[in-house]
Parts: C-alpha cells; structure tokens; sequence
C-alpha cells in the first residue's frame, strides 16, 4: 500500500504508476552482474559428528552480520554435502585465506573431486578449540561459530552463526580475492 501526503490546502498527488514485473535476470546476467563484486576467500569447514570425518568448501560468501552479538552468515548449495554436514553439526568454523593460500581454495572448490580425506592430508591446519573444525594454518584470520539459525533462499541455504572465537594472527597478510570468474590479489 502506497501513502501519499497531502496538506488540506492541496489536493493529493496522483500515485505513480507502479512499475512493471521484470521476468528477472538469467542466471547467466546474474553472474556476469555480480561477478564484479570482489570477496575475499575463505575455507568452510566442519567436523562431521556422525562419521568423525573433517569437510571444506572454499566460500566467496562470508557476511559479517552483527557484532553485539557477533554473527557472521555464509551461504551455501543446498543440494551440496556441506548443506547437509551443517545441518547435522552445531559448530563449524572458517578461515580467512591469504594469497600463499591459491592452491588449497582451487582445491576446495574443485566439482567431483576427491574425498575430504584426501584434501586435507597435505594442508597444513589445526583443530580449533571452540568449534572442532579445522582451521588452517597461516590464515589471515579464523573464525569459529555455532549455527544460531539456517534460512532456505533459492537454490542455497543461508546459515548464520554465532562467533564462539576469532582470531588474527599478528602480522596479517594480504587476502586473496575472487573476481570475475578467478583468483586476484591486491596491487
């Protein structure tokens, strides 16, 4: 409903046409449209409580939500393993990646690829203490959460978690970026 302000003096404005429906944009338009956007990269990861195993997905979609409490969302396929695994573990964590870490976000992000196992063999990467996920060493930040709340949107599903811990190692270094279809750095 539309309201329009008119003194007693003048008579109301007439109301705008309302626009027309736009058939929406192709998904091909969308990409193109939202690929000019930089992110910053980071690694999702969780520790599947049913067969212990660890999993991860390279994510360009990180939000900081909230800080009073601190949130953060990341958005995931929900006819992805991860939409599952998070749906079935209470904590999970991300790691903010930097440039020297290309290879592993490439590896992670990789369709048909190997099992988890086998991703994580040669990464370098520790347990976190609050979540049990891993968290990769030499991240320019890390952040651990506990699912406050997961949101289906289209074809992903939205999870917003609470920070359990977040950590910056001193000194940072510079993040790597995606950005049009590939891989960017800064300068």
């Amino acid at each position: 409903m539309r309201y329009v302000y008119s003194s007693p003096q003048s008579p109301a404005a007439p109301a705008a046409p309302a626009p027309a429906a736009a058939a929406g944009a192709t998904p091909e338009e969308f990409r193109a449209a939202l690929g000019q956007l930089a992110s910053g990269v980071s690694l999702l990861t969780v520790h599947d409580p049913e067969d212990g195993e660890d999993a991860g997905m390279t994510a360009t979609s990180l939000l900081s939500v909230s800080l009073e409490p601190p949130l953060v969302l990341v958005s995931v396929r929900t006819d992805s393993r991860m939409d599952e695994l998070l749906g079935r573990a209470e904590t999970w964590a991300v790691s903010l990646l930097g440039e020297e870490h290309r290879t592993l976000a490439s590896r992670f992000a990789m369709k048909g690829r190997l099992s988890d196992r086998l991703l994580f063999a040669d990464a370098a990467w520790h347990r976190g203490p609050h979540a049990g996920a891993p968290l990769v060493d030499g991240a320019l930040a890390t952040v651990e959460c506990r699912t406050e709340q997961r949101i289906e949107a289209g074809d992903h599903t939205l999870v917003l978690g609470r920070v359990l811990a977040a950590e910056v190692p001193a000194p940072a270094g510079r993040p790597l970026l995606y950005l049009r279809g590939g891989y960017r750095q800064l300068g």
